[in-house]
């Protein structure tokens, strides 16, 4: 399985959920069930400190989704971050399944 790139616009200080599919390398959708999922936000790929940790579930069905709250993005400077979603095994085999930027627009309502 390779890692797909995948640009996200997020409005700051919205819910936001985003859904993600998984697929092996037939390109069918893979089994999920004991698998958990992490996905961070950082300012840059150097970044020791995280933005934001996304809340994720994990569909046994073959997707995974992340999602944000209202409190979560509003105090968020609006520009340009990075991110990536990873899924776990359960055994700690690690794999990255989307990565890109994500553009937090500024919120004019508040």
């Amino acid at each position: 399985m390779s890692v797909i790139k995948e640009d996200l616009v997020i409005p700051q200080g919205t819910t936001y959920s985003k859904t993600f599919s998984v697929k092996d390398s037939n390109g069918d959708l893979m089994n999920l069930s004991g698998y958990t999922a992490n996905s961070q936000m950082r300012r840059e790929f150097t970044s020791n400190t995280v933005t934001l940790s996304f809340t994720t579930a994990v569909d046994t069905g073959g997707y995974v989704t992340i999602s944000t709250t209202p409190a979560q993005t509003s105090p968020i400077e609006a520009r340009r971050y990075l991110y990536d979603v990873e899924i776990n095994d359960g055994s700690d085999n690690i794999t990255r399944i989307r990565e890109g930027i994500i553009t937090l627009t500024p919120e004019i309502t508040k």
